[in-house]
């Protein structure tokens, strides 16, 4: 699959800037790049060292296109492992084509998506899980995602599978080894040894795979409900935690008749805030449809906010309140479930004492607020990170966030714990070495040791054209 060839592509983003950088990459790269460069001190590319920067001009025939400085890195001491050749010219984008035209009829062709860390790869730059981070770090939209981004890049969880799966690896050559020796009847493999390694693994893969249920909401942003009756404040309390004017606020009821989304981020974790339309019976149509929408944002949300407007309590309104809060609790066992009594500016001592004591429970959290004076803002936003687990993105363990590499985690486990019935059980060595394979195989296909093209292609599709 690796291509000898020479490829371009524009490695800034695309448009009008101040610079921009053209990369070049191929066995060829740097005799290409020297054709067209004139050089202020009449270098020649193909002589200078490697991670080195010359001064002069794109020239095409007698015409100048752009003063340019041009970067030099030669073979394995580049990003992708070859000769590469980095132009930086002036942002103009009629500049970018013009260079970019030059090169391809110089002998370059257009990069593929992703085609440059794809070639880092394939040339053992980088691996497989290393590689699809370049692509998570470059759509980090907040300090928790790139962190993990940055772990993942310099090797931490491709480390962690790499050690596991070479350890496992010395085993099951020594498993194999018994099957050349069967009508012998000999181990070569200490079976309580084996048993502590293969209890080992089980413990790591399940510690990995429990962590993508974090490093999932980290990377994709956590959803978060705002619901309850109609003209409560839930657009309100939406612009509040925004601290901006997203929603249309207004006295009537049933002024937001669909969702409206938006994003923030708390403590370096992304959450994603969606408010909803009022809760209640109505005849009008059109709010019905933003009714039904609002139980399916609920049912996709990780965390809801029911919001209740204090104002309008009573003892009597309370006992209904919690048989409707019991309602949503019963349909959404599983999802963290917020009170948010607002406009607490309005409430006595004695009456937030009355709401804390017919509403609190073992298993319901309240907040009190005040959205429309951004009261106890802070406070919800503090409350909302508590229900993500930082645990292990405070002390830097590996976390999962990647669906392939979950898939074959599951994969890999379960192969695992049948290896572990095989050693409870007595199971035969040549039964054992079969399941042995198979975990190895789902190792092997997180970090790149096993692959193929349909599965290269279905990942470096996604990555923007100058990465």
């Amino acid at each position: 699959m690796l291509n000898n060839d020479s490829i371009v592509a524009l490695a800034t983003a695309s448009g009008a800037g101040a610079i921009a950088i053209i990369r070049i990459s191929g066995q060829d790269a740097i005799v290409i790049a020297n054709s067209v460069f004139k050089s202020v001190k009449n270098k020649d590319l193909t002589k200078q060292k490697t991670h080195s920067l010359h001064l002069g001009h794109i020239v095409d025939d007698n015409k100048t296109l752009d003063q340019v400085l041009v970067s030099v890195f030669k073979g394995s001491n580049s990003y992708t492992g070859e000769n590469t050749v980095e132009i930086s010219c002036h942002g103009s984008t009629y500049i970018q084509q013009q260079i970019i035209q030059l090169l391809l009829r110089k002998g370059c062709r257009m990069a593929d998506a992703g085609e440059f860390t794809l070639r880092a790869f394939l040339n053992g730059k980088l691996d497989l899980s290393q590689a699809e981070a370049v692509a998570d770090l470059i759509a980090s939209d907040n300090e928790a995602s790139h962190q993990i981004a940055m772990q993942q890049m310099r090797g931490g969880f491709s480390n962690e599978i790499a050690k596991l799966r070479e350890e496992l690896l010395n085993f099951a050559s020594l498993i194999e080894l018994e099957l050349d020796f069967a009508e012998e009847d000999v181990e070569f493999a200490d079976r309580t040894q084996f048993n502590e390694l293969i209890n080992r693994i089980e413990f790591v893969l399940k510690r990995l795979v429990d962590s993508f249920a974090i490093g999932n909401v980290i990377k994709n942003g956590i959803p978060v409900a705002i619901v309850g009756e109609p003209n409560v404040g839930k657009s309100t309390l939406l612009n509040a935690l925004l601290n901006e004017e997203r929603a249309i606020v207004s006295d009537i009821a049933g002024t937001t008749r669909d969702t409206i989304e938006d994003e923030l981020v708390i403590g370096g974790i992304g959450f994603r805030f969606i408010d909803t339309a009022g809760i209640r019976e109505t005849k009008d149509y059109v709010e019905s449809i933003g009714i039904k929408k609002t139980f399916e944002k609920m049912e996709q949300a990780q965390v809801v906010l029911y919001l209740v407007d204090s104002y309008e309590l009573s003892v009597v309104s309370l006992e209904a309140l919690k048989i409707e809060i019991e309602k949503v609790k019963n349909q959404f066992p599983l999802k963290p479930l917020l009170i948010v009594i607002n406009k607490m500016d309005l409430l006595s001592e004695e009456k937030i004492k009355l709401i804390e004591t017919q509403l609190t429970t073992d298993n319901t959290q309240l907040q009190f607020i005040s959205a429309k004076n951004k009261i106890g803002i802070d406070d919800l936003k503090n409350e909302l990170l508590s229900f993500v687990n930082t645990g292990a993105l405070r002390n830097n363990e590996t976390i999962v966030t990647n669906t392939r590499h979950y898939d074959s985690l599951l994969k890999a486990l379960d192969e695992i714990q049948k290896v572990k019935y095989g050693l409870e059980t007595n199971l035969s060595s040549d039964l054992m070495a079969l399941d042995i394979r198979e975990a190895l195989y789902h190792f092997g296909t997180i970090t790149g040791q096993v692959t193929n093209d349909e599965l290269l292609g279905n990942i470096f599709a996604n990555f923007c054209i100058g990465k």
